[in-house]
């Protein structure tokens, strides 16, 4: 048990891992940050951020009551930005790769085999049709004419 969690270790996917999760921690800042300062402040120009333009108070007394519609907004715009960014980075490209990696393995294929018991039948009907040139099958039912004359 102890040697598959080594193998696991050292295959070398815990580091792609780690690197994977260390690149999205940083772009989820980056986006986030983006959102922050670029996103929000266009909106609170058309409405308000977290202001009264976008949000609502249900208790005017109580604040932790406020929809902030605005915040809700910014948060939809990271997770659009975040989402085309991974799949015009990433999905788009692995599917390209994936697509002629589908076409070398296509043009690599060996054509079709007949099956062994397929080409022996295919012999035989040869043979038979060769030993009566005149008779056999009419049509394409294979129906026989009938018996010879």
């Amino acid at each position: 048990m102890l040697k598959g969690f080594k193998d696991f270790l050292f295959r070398g996917n815990l580091v792609d891992l780690a690197v994977a999760v260390a690149i999205g921690t940083a772009f989820t800042a980056l986006v986030a940050a983006f959102t922050e300062y670029i996103v929000n402040p266009i909106l609170a120009t058309v409405g308000g951020k977290s202001g009264p333009g976008w949000s609502y108070t249900i208790f005017e007394d109580n604040p932790d009551t406020t929809l902030r519609f605005g915040d809700l907004i910014g948060a939809l715009i990271t997770f659009a930005i975040t989402a085309a960014v991974i799949y015009f980075v990433l999905v788009v490209p692995m599917k390209k790769i994936n697509d002629l990696r589908d076409r070398g393995k296509k043009a690599e294929a060996p054509a079709e085999v007949t099956p062994e018991d397929v080409a022996l039948l295919r012999e035989i009907r040869d043979l038979l049709a060769g030993q009566n040139p005149g008779g056999g099958a009419t049509g394409a039912s294979g129906s026989h004419a009938g018996p010879p004359a």
